[in-house]
């Protein structure tokens, strides 16, 4: 696939993300945060085009010879990071960039849908210590939680970059350690089952029969559902992130009532800004599985 498409499609689907109105307990068109607003999002989705583009680009260069070791994953997560970093003072994207930028060079040197996945835990699970210590400076730059928290490889202690490369861990390595607890590190060591088996095709089925916002809406509150969130998770504990993922699924039980469904949707975005609760990690996957909906368009 054309690198220019796959990174047009990244873009647009980490602006359609931000845009689901209203996305309970995170910026959205109508929710600002104190810290970060609703266009901080929309210029980091566009930011990150030209990596993207470049990412995707390199990936077709290396196909011939099949070497995931040269593909440089690391390299264009950090880049992307960067970049947005220079447009942006705060983490707005970090889990979107680690999500997309393997599923764009996928993209480039895929034929269908079941390459696409496999190619993405190709890109990962053969990545290098290189692309370890290159990730490590992109979750330093944009000031993330998280790996952080682990007493093994704390991307905070200055003896981590010694220990990757001691140990000649790579991207997979690294966040299998974590896979655990952590949703989006799950997602990336197990070829990415809550985009491709959830998200993608509620998307998929909602943006033809309905809009593209009730479909991101429903994606997110359908992944929140099923997927107890890991940034609420990290902050207030696993039982408060179950509770949430129960009260995204009952409210999906309205979703066919659009009167109902649009006041309690309301009270539940309330409650969840109120209290703090913040759905970061489901809104990355719902951008995956935004950006696998609009590529499985040119796979048909």
């Amino acid at each position: 696939m054309n690198p220019n498409l796959i990174a047009k499609i990244a873009q647009i689907s980490s602006v359609l993300e931000v845009s689901g109105y209203p996305k309970p307990g995170n910026v959205h068109r109508t929710r600002d945060f104190p810290d970060m607003v609703f266009e901080d999002f929309l210029i980091s989705g566009i930011a990150i085009g030209d990596t993207i583009t470049e990412a995707a680009t390199h990936a077709l260069e290396i196909n011939n010879s099949i070497s995931f070791k040269e593909a440089n994953l690391g390299k264009y997560i950090l880049q992307a990071v960067k970049e947005t970093d220079k447009w942006v003072a705060n983490n707005t994207n970090l889990g979107i960039i680690m999500l997309i930028t393997p599923i764009a060079m996928s993209a480039a040197i895929s034929n269908n849908l079941d390459e696409l996945k496999e190619n993405i835990n190709n890109l990962i699970f053969f990545s290098t210590v290189i692309d370890a210590i290159a990730l490590y400076e992109a979750i330093s730059i944009a000031d993330a939680g998280g790996m952080g928290e682990q007493a093994e490889f704390d991307v905070k202690s200055n003896d981590s970059i010694e220990e990757l490369i001691e140990k000649n861990l790579n991207i997979f390595d690294v966040l299998n350690i974590s896979s655990s607890w952590d949703s989006l590190a799950m997602e990336l060591t197990n070829k990415m089952p809550v985009t491709f088996d959830i998200g993608f095709p509620i998307f998929s089925k909602l943006r033809k029969e309905s809009s593209i916002n009730r479909a991101t809406i429903i994606t997110f509150l359908t992944i929140l559902s099923k997927v107890p969130d890991t940034l609420i998770s990290r902050k207030y504990g696993f039982e408060k992130a179950n509770e949430v993922s129960n009260l995204a699924e009952n409210l999906l039980t309205f979703k066919n009532n659009i009167f109902e469904f649009n006041n309690k949707i309301q009270e539940f975005d309330n409650y969840l800004f109120e209290n703090k609760l913040n759905p970061g990690t489901t809104a990355d996957l719902t951008a995956s599985s935004i950006m696998i909906s609009y590529l499985a368009d040119y796979y048909h």
